[in-house]
């Protein structure tokens, strides 16, 4: 077949998709670990920690009780009503069943929610760094990606003033990540009530992603729902078990709205996954409603880990990186080193950076530029205190070798 009738088998839509920038990164470090090569990863999005056993009792039990079949499509009851009384004890905010939707991952929130809420030539404002699915999800269902540039003055934040001024007649949607991956930076109730009036003075919708809330090591996580009525009507809150419990591959993420906005998801779910497994949903019941001793345990292993990696990487020559509130990544800026020659050759942006820095010292990282921010990188500290002390002292060879 030709390539061009090849090419005609793919959907616009599909063939719109672009392809991950990390893929050759990701598969040069594959290989080396393939070939016995002690790569450390610095990549990985998820946890170290393994799944807290009473929350992997739950799924087992409920499998042993035969609660193997379909659910309604927009999950179980038992669970919607753990998460009314989540969100009621440490949100301080107050919702139904009606108002809730359990998915397949956080991922799969996101991507219902735009769904439920975007047109074909709708906006959607979305900050640098961003987590790299938001624009991909808005492009393949017809969006238009807005970028806000943030600062690392503003501690890579965006600004109301900065919000306002690329608000157009189009514009249906912003997105705000608070913690945020890539960054870990977290916003304050001050910051989120001035992006909150210029919400509500737009009539514009908010996806408020906080699927880190449980990790912030600084201050309270505070919901942008939380800050009036105006507010919650245009919010959609994403949240889910996966990072806070180590809960990644259990697939299980929810989402908190106006009850049309759950109505509509609940019916594209319906047409396309339908329910998440069930056994999934039960042991997201006891992550949510059990003891949170066990996230507190790992929560400060975190922090220990962040105040290793955060010093080690500022007293590198030429990289600077500011204390992440949250999450589990640092995410340094390494843009000095653009135009210096190592052992691979002559570093021309962070893709090449992260390229030449895995063949070298073997160190797996991602760049910033899969984030929408030349100039970055990103670290996770989801490993072992070991692998980051090491890490640390490759990149310091890497880094001093540059000419």
């Amino acid at each position: 077949m030709a390539e061009k009738e090849k090419t005609r088998l793919i959907s616009e839509r599909a063939l719109g998709i672009k392809a991950s920038i990390t893929m050759s990164i990701t598969a040069m470090a594959n290989q080396l670990k393939k070939e016995g090569k002690p790569v450390i990863g610095m990549s990985a999005g998820e946890p170290d920690f393994d799944t807290p056993e009473s929350i992997k009792q739950a799924g087992i039990q409920s499998i042993l009780d035969g609660k193997t079949k379909y659910t309604p499509a927009s999950g179980i009851m038992d669970l919607k009503d753990a998460i009314v009384t989540k969100l009621k004890q440490e949100n301080q905010l107050d919702y139904t069943s009606d108002n809730i939707i359990i998915s397949c991952g956080g991922k799969h929130s996101l991507f219902n929610a735009k769904m439920a809420l975007l047109n074909p030539g709708d906006e959607v404002i979305i900050p640098t760094p961003y987590w790299v699915s938001y624009p991909s999800q808005v492009e393949v269902l017809g969006g238009s990606c807005v970028y806000i540039e943030t600062k690392e003055e503003n501690q890579l934040k965006v600004t109301p003033q900065e919000l306002e001024a690329v608000i157009t007649p189009k514009t249906k949607l912003f997105i705000l990540n608070s913690p945020s991956n890539p960054s870990g930076m977290v916003y304050s109730r001050e910051e989120l009530a001035a992006l909150a009036a210029v919400i509500v003075k737009h009539d514009i919708y908010v996806i408020s992603d906080e699927l880190y809330e449980k990790l912030i090591y600084d201050g309270d996580h505070v919901s942008i729902a939380s800050l009036g009525d105006e507010i919650k009507d245009r919010t959609i809150i994403v949240n889910g078990v996966s990072k806070a419990y180590s809960m990644t591959g259990w697939r299980i993420g929810y989402t908190v709205a106006d009850a049309r906005i759950i109505k509509a998801m609940s019916n594209i779910q319906s047409h396309s996954t339908s329910n998440p497994a069930q056994a999934s949903q039960w042991a997201s019941l006891e992550a949510v409603r059990g003891s949170q001793e066990v996230v507190a345990k790992m929560k400060q292993s975190f922090q220990e880990r962040r105040q290793a990696l955060i010093e080690g990487l500022n007293d590198l020559p030429g990289v600077s990186c500011i204390e992440p509130k949250g999450a589990f990544y640092a995410f340094p800026n390494i843009s000095s080193s653009f135009g210096k020659r190592c052992e691979s050759g002559v570093i021309q942006d962070a893709v090449t950076f992260c390229e030449y820095l895995l063949k070298e010292q073997l160190v797996a990282t991602v760049p910033g530029s899969a984030f929408g921010a030349e100039g970055y990188i990103r670290l996770s500290y989801a490993t072992s205190m070991d692998q980051i002390q090491e890490a640390l002292k490759r990149l310091s060879v890497f880094m001093n070798g540059l000419t």
